[in-house]
């Protein structure tokens, strides 16, 4: 158990760093490449325990299941984190890790849709809660500046987009398991960036996205850009906060329980925050900080129905042991 909170914090303090970590070699690299190259190598990092993890389960990968992760890939990593990585060059590390974190409110919703899941009382008051703290926070009465406005919209399409990934893959997470579906999520998701890269290097293409003013997907690199003064950067974004964060996140759940390693995104909108304002010297406003309570209040509502339902488990469990 006590391992099991190491890979907590671990994995918070990595998740934490994320937003600030991209935003600070944002202008090194294309948007689009850099999505790119933490995705594959995190991939690599992930897929040791990924086959030791299909092994212990003794699951054999067939041709559909490559179709799966080509569809989750596709969620994942081609549309959802492309948009948030698009969204942190237009806005402040801070607010993209605090509306980003959001994403569970929009797992509530698929869930009930694709999945048929019920929706309990306390699930409504957690979901009115957290949007009223999105709300809040993007202060759509005073926006300062377009760029903060495309940002603020990229985010929240980014955690739609992942949202529903997190949905969609529920439904062979338990077979796979959580690092084997990420990582080969993530590995399919960067053999389809491979060739969204390719087909931005034809002419026609990039001339055609260049007019349009969508410049970074005009001709894409893959390593220009990479040298001694980037290379430890990608190395942390690549191997430590996309690999090893992962990584550490899932061992947290396997040591405790998914409901414990959750706390990861509890924690992670307060820490970001101070850790962009002490890096980045990102402002903390009044606003962000009563959207985060707001947010952090709804997302521990969220629990009481899974509480109630643990403590019936254990009061169960007590009653069974008194008996003969």
């Amino acid at each position: 158990m006590k391992k099991g909170y190491l890979y907590i914090v671990l994995s918070t303090v990595l998740f934490s760093s994320m937003e600030i970590a991209l935003k600070m070699f944002s202008n090194a690299f294309n948007p689009v490449q850099l999505t790119f190259l933490r995705f594959l190598i995190g991939s690599f990092i992930l897929m040791p325990f990924a086959i030791k993890g299909l092994r212990n389960r003794n699951v054999h990968l067939k041709a559909k299941d490559f179709y799966f992760f080509a569809m989750t890939g596709f969620l994942c990593v081609m549309v959802s984190m492309i948009l948030y990585q698009m969204a942190i060059v237009y806005s402040p590390a801070s607010i993209v890790a605090v509306l980003f974190s959001c994403n569970p409110v929009f797992v509530v919703l698929f869930a009930y849709f694709i999945l048929h899941e019920k929706i309990y009382k306390y699930t409504i008051v957690s979901l009115i809660i957290s949007v009223i703290g999105i709300i809040v926070i993007i202060n759509p009465w005073h926006m300062s500046g377009a760029n903060s406005m495309l940002g603020m919209t990229l985010t929240i399409l980014a955690a739609i987009v992942f949202a529903l990934y997190n949905v969609v893959g529920r439904k062979y997470s338990e077979r796979f398991g959580g690092i084997a579906l990420t990582c080969f999520s993530f590995l399919f998701g960067s053999m389809e960036m491979i060739l969204l890269i390719f087909i931005t290097r034809i002419n026609v293409v990039s001339v055609f996205f260049t007019q349009i003013g969508l410049k970074s997907f005009a001709s894409v690199p893959i390593l220009q850009g990479i040298n001694g003064h980037t290379l430890p950067g990608l190395i942390y974004v690549g191997i430590f906060v996309t690999g090893l964060g992962y990584t550490f996140y899932f061992l947290a759940m396997e040591e405790t329980s998914a409901a414990t390693a959750s706390l990861v995104f509890f924690i992670k909108p307060v820490l970001a925050p101070i850790l962009a304002l002490i890096i980045l010297h990102d402002v903390i406003t009044v606003n962000m900080t009563v959207g985060i309570i707001l947010i952090i209040t709804g997302s521990l509502i969220s629990f009481i129905p899974g509480l109630r339902l643990k403590k019936k488990a254990v009061l169960k469990e007590d009653i069974e042991s008194f008996r003969p």
